[in-house]
């Protein structure tokens, strides 16, 4: 928790709540209890099954509409999005060294989680959380054996970073290789196919498209390894974090559309690159929950849901282990589950499933590895102001430097030891191909050697053009999430695993109505518009969740305000007519093959 006293922040929060509520027309929880009466109902109960961000922002919307919620969460609320304490790593008055599962990333394209944080209170801040965003001003494609790339993010006010001369020689080095290494055949090649999918129509996206691969889709296994590297493995990775030989053109492209217009300022809520100015809880998480807590919301935290009970069309009730193991039976008059795809699917009976067979369909959906390690340093990093994506690394690793962008931290001061100075975050993408140091997948590694293969190929990335970034002196340690555990046995598991958009799994996604009327899905693995394992994904879909719910019960709340992904409308003419070649089964009009 952050040092601001409970008592504060709660009054800060239920006064906030109130107003904030108010203005944006939706009802606050003291305002609420007439819509669910005018729905001819006593105060109804729903069991929140998860708190992650899909549970949490299901909790805040039915709280501010006048519903009796309680969330149930097997370990800790905020889910994969939360921080965590490195333990045993506090000295004196300091707090233990913070840790994630994954360094977060709240891009501009993000519409409803942002709208979420504005209305979270904060203490100081006008539009509560949402004012501990901050923008990175430039990111960095980090070449293995090549001048890395360092490329600024453009938008309103940022100023460029201040470069040494030396920094200024290096980025136009990097951009001359690049351009060395990429033939303009392949880049108009690349440009041609993105004039493509962005005239495309919307029929051809979801069947043409979503059934082929990005890979495919770009040609890269015909082109250089440039080419591989920075526009197709290296735009996924950025953009939307998965593979490029597995993941669907329409989840690549659809992303990318929406980044390419967020970086010109179109349909954006902010910068296309923004993250939060201290550790995730601290600035986000305890004050969402302590706001839920002022608006009525119980926590049961350490509760594992183990099955959903299904008779007579419903679901009756819920099967959980308390935090002491006891099995117990919990009900309410509606449920809405928002547990990542793997944990929801081993709760669902065969008899739920054939009452609704989108249920059974989500056995297609499928997940990977994407894991975070953080390493502590006794220095500042001298890499970047923004994130860097190792784009050569065996196990496709991304990373930030985070001490520079929380600027009312110190960490000497307020974490750990009093040496550390820099926690450098790095999301480890690629589990299952040989690294450099032992010629191991990263599954068939101890920890100890996942931490030196990960930090080799960091050097590796950033050390190799004569500038020594990162030196084995100044690491003081290294934190491996937690949920990874078996690695180097026979048997690996991840609690956290990253759902991944293969060609075709559109399709499988369900809505968040089910065909149970008192069952709600939320996740990033339910059908939104953002297709894309994101927290924006599960905000959405709790927001959808809720409304379907509101429906379900006849109230009169207003509904949940879900907005969609960016349509630039000077493209819709193009678009209209790329259905009537589609419906002819024609190829798309900008189509050189």
């Amino acid at each position: 928790m952050g040092r601001t006293g409970s008592t504060r922040r709660t009054f800060v929060a239920g006064a906030a709540a109130a107003s904030g509520a108010a203005a944006l027309g939706v009802p606050s929880a003291a305002t609420a209890a007439p819509h669910a009466a005018q729905a001819g109902a006593e105060q109804q109960t729903v069991a929140v099954l998860g708190g992650g961000v899909a549970g949490l922002t299901a909790a805040h919307e039915l709280a501010e509409r006048g519903f009796a919620v309680t969330v149930y969460e097997r370990r800790a609320l905020g889910g994969k999005a939360r921080s965590m304490d490195v333990p045993d790593s506090a000295k004196g008055e300091r707090r233990p060294l913070p840790a994630e599962h994954g360094f977060r990333f709240i891009p501009g394209i993000y519409h409803n989680l942002p709208d979420t944080m504005r209305r979270t209170p904060f203490p100081g801040n006008a539009n509560g959380v949402w004012d501990n965003l901050v923008a990175p001003k430039e990111m960095m494609m980090a070449r293995t054996g090549y001048e890395d790339l360092r490329i600024p993010i453009p938008w309103p006010g940022h100023k460029p970073a201040q470069l040494t001369l030396d920094e200024i020689r290096r980025a136009l080095r990097g951009l001359l290789d690049a351009a060395k290494g990429l033939p303009a055949h392949e880049v108009a090649y690349f440009v041609n196919r993105a004039v493509v999918f962005l005239t495309s129509c919307d029929e051809r996206r979801d069947r043409q498209w979503e059934a082929t691969s990005w890979w495919d889709f770009v040609r890269a296994g015909q082109m250089s390894e440039t080419y591989q590297r920075l526009l197709a493995i290296g735009v996924t990775r950025n953009i939307v974090a998965t593979k490029a030989e597995e993941a669907s053109t329409r989840t690549v492209g659809t992303l990318g559309e929406a980044f390419v217009f967020n970086a010109l300022g179109r349909g954006a809520d902010g910068p296309p690159d923004r993250i939060l100015n201290a550790p995730t809880n601290e600035a986000w998480i305890d004050p969402w929950v302590e706001h839920l807590t002022s608006l009525g919301v119980e926590f049961k935290v350490g509760w594992s849901v183990r099955e959903l009970k299904f008779g007579d069309g419903r679901i009756t009730s819920v099967r959980v282990e308390d935090p002491g193991g006891v099995r117990r039976s919990v009900t309410a008059d509606h449920y809405v589950q928002a547990m990542p795809v793997e944990h929801a699917r081993p709760t669902w009976s065969a008899e739920l499933k054939a009452a609704d067979p989108q249920l059974a369909r989500c056995d297609k959906l499928e997940t990977d590895w994407m894991t975070g390690i953080q390493y502590y340093l006794t220095e500042r990093t001298p890499i970047l102001h923004g994130h860097l994506n190792c784009v050569d690394s065996p196990w496709s690793l991304t990373a930030i430097a985070q001490a520079t962008h929380w600027p009312d931290r110190d960490f000497p001061a307020d974490y750990g030891d009093g040496t550390v100075r820099d926690c450098l975050s790095v999301d480890i993408s690629e589990w299952d191909k040989p690294g450099m140091l032992y010629g191991k997948t990263a599954k068939q590694c101890t920890r100890d050697e996942v931490a030196r293969e990960v930090w080799a190929q960091l050097k590796a990335a950033l050390n190799d053009t004569g500038k020594n970034v990162l030196r084995d002196g100044v690491l003081h340690s290294w934190f491996l999430d937690p949920g990874v555990d078996g690695i180097g046995t026979p048997n690996p598991t991840n609690e956290d695993e990253l759902l991944i958009h293969p060609v075709g799994t559109l399709h499988h996604r369900p809505t968040a109505k089910t065909k149970i009327p008192n069952l709600f899905l939320s996740g990033d693995y339910v059908a939104v518009d953002i297709d894309l394992a994101t927290m924006e994904g599960a905000n959405a879909s709790a927001r959808e969740a809720v409304n379907a719910l509101l429906d379900q019960v006849g109230s009169s709340a207003p509904r949940c305000k879900v907005v969609p992904l960016f349509r630039p409308p000077e493209l819709e003419a193009f678009k209209r007519h790329d259905r009537t070649r589609y419906r002819l089964g024609l190829r798309n009009v900008f189509d050189l093959g």
